[in-house]
């Protein structure tokens, strides 16, 4: 006969060891739709959310309740439009994008190709807006897509006047340009943030997926802190980057001021790396 073991007692306020909160995995499903998959079986979501499938099941059942999840005829799990809803409410995004639209929208008539606008989120530029013309040639990301800081021109403008510190840690990995898979040379881009920040302009020459231009210049709150990056996308034959940087840099201190930025430029003269 073996000696019983008592049972270690619950913790008061603490949740018991095994298992992942249920938003933490509501969460899992959420992310698990990205813009290459954004219809999925259970067993799909189940497998790229790493969740059981029955508790993907359940789970999934109540964000359809909620509205965040869809599921149509063919059994197939898609985003709701409730999530939509609700992420429309954020001012950082939507305040800028009522400030930013009628501008975008003259350097559109102006160019005839793509004008982005991008805030900072983590480590990466997140696209809140993207005006395009019929026209336009095709890129690579779409609203609500996120892009390399690195090797875009919104993603420079929003890593050369971001704190030193985040510079640095974001310069301390090692990066490569995309899709070209090419080496950044830390050197190299910590010069190029120095310029950016003299010139408060980036202009970005690509090759693939096909030769394009682009040209982004700082958005500044009323904080004069970096807010967001406005760009211009166009073909590379027919870019005049000495024109369309005064056009996109016009319209960006434009938006600065309906943000409140105490200066028409912002602050430009944010930290250096270290």
């Amino acid at each position: 006969m073996t000696e019983a073991t008592s049972e270690p007692g619950r913790v008061r306020g603490r949740r018991p060891p095994h298992g992942d909160p249920v938003v933490d995995r509501a969460f899992a499903l959420l992310a698990a739709f990205d813009a290459a998959h954004r219809s999925l079986s259970l067993g799909e979501l189940s497998r790229r959310s790493g969740i059981p499938t029955s508790s993907t099941l359940r789970l999934a059942g109540r964000l359809i309740a909620w509205g965040a999840l869809e599921r149509g005829d063919d059994g197939r799990f898609t985003i709701g439009v409730r999530l939509w809803e609700v992420a429309s409410l954020a001012p950082r995004g939507q305040g800028l994008k009522q400030v930013a639209l009628p501008f975008m929208g003259d350097l559109e008539d102006v160019t005839r190709q793509h004008v982005l606008l991008a805030v900072l989120e983590g480590t990466e530029a997140l696209l809140v807006e993207r005006l395009s013309a019929h026209q336009a040639m095709d890129v690579l990301y779409r609203v609500g897509g996120r892009l390399p800081l690195h090797s875009t021109g919104v993603g420079l403008v929003l890593l050369a006047f971001a704190e030193s510190e985040f510079q640095s840690s974001v310069l301390d990995q090692p990066l490569v340009h995309l899709p070209e898979r090419v080496p950044v040379s830390p050197a190299a881009l910590r010069r190029t943030l120095a310029e950016i920040r003299r010139e408060g302009l980036a202009t970005v020459r690509r090759r693939a997926p096909q030769p394009l231009v682009s040209v982004a210049a700082p958005i500044f709150g009323a904080d004069d802190r970096i807010s967001a990056a406005l760009s211009v996308v166009v073909p590379q034959e027919n870019a005049e980057p000495r024109l369309l940087g005064p056009a996109v840099r016009t319209a960006a201190r434009s938006i600065s001021r309906g943000l409140g930025a105490r200066r028409s430029i912002g602050n430009l003269e944010a930290p250096a790396s270290s």
